[in-house]
């Protein structure tokens, strides 16, 4: 018997993998996808023509980004209900608007006409009830000084050069953002407890922690 089928974990299941910079969401990605035989859903971003321009001048490409950002999650959510689910999802949709956005918004580096352009649009895009949402989303959290210790470790050029403030109020901001979401049941796991890369016999006890929820979770209302 598969880890899958041990703890009740349905084939068709999508679940997104939810934190910010540096705490190890590729890393769990694979590692899910592997031991559960999932496909994975990655973020391009290598491919995406903003991001660097982006970390250059934040008040210049801040509402370019999130509108890509918006389109291509939107895409891919769609391309993974409309397959028959059995993905593991490297970041959530929902995070664009309740963190990055927003944050921009309210440092000054997005406009209030492009953020009103642009939440109006994840409201009418992602908001419906016809749009399907996952059946999980894990959320892994550290503490700052972990997350800073991560982003130097991995080493990418625009990480380096962004200001020390900028990770710091991120990590704030996404524990103010977990605490008030409710559009599926999440799994909260520490960064230090389950640590992938170091102790990779975690992933089915992480499995475990996933069929409880799943399990013992309300329904929630879905359009596949």
């Amino acid at each position: 018997m598969n880890l899958r089928e041990k703890y009740g974990i349905r084939n068709d299941a999508v679940i997104t993998i939810a934190g910010t910079v540096g705490v190890g969401k590729s890393t769990m990605t694979n590692a899910l996808a592997n031991a559960l035989n999932f496909r994975t859903s990655f973020e391009k971003v290598d491919t995406n023509p903003y991001l660097d321009k982006f970390y250059q001048d934040f008040s210049r490409w801040s509402f370019h980004l999130q509108i890509y950002f918006l389109a291509e999650r939107f895409k891919e959510q769609k391309r993974m209900f409309e397959y028959g689910g059995g993905f593991i999802q490297d970041r959530s949709i929902y995070e664009d608007t309740g963190i990055f956005a927003k944050m921009h918004y309210e440092k000054g580096t997005m406009s209030e006409v492009d953020y009103e352009t642009y939440t109006s649009l994840f409201d009418a895009m992602v908001m419906s009830p016809y749009f399907p949402t996952p059946d999980l989303l894990i959320y892994l959290e550290g503490t700052f000084d972990e997350v800073v210790e991560r982003i130097k470790e991995r080493g990418r050029p625009m990480e380096q050069q962004t200001p020390i403030d900028y990770w710091k109020e991120m990590n704030s901001r996404y524990e103010n953002w977990i605490n008030n979401f409710n559009a599926c049941p999440v799994l909260r796991l520490s960064i230090s407890e389950y640590d992938l890369i170091k102790d990779e016999t975690s992933v089915e006890e992480i499995i475990k922690k996933i069929g409880n929820v799943l399990n013992h979770s309300q329904k929630y209302i879905k359009s596949r």
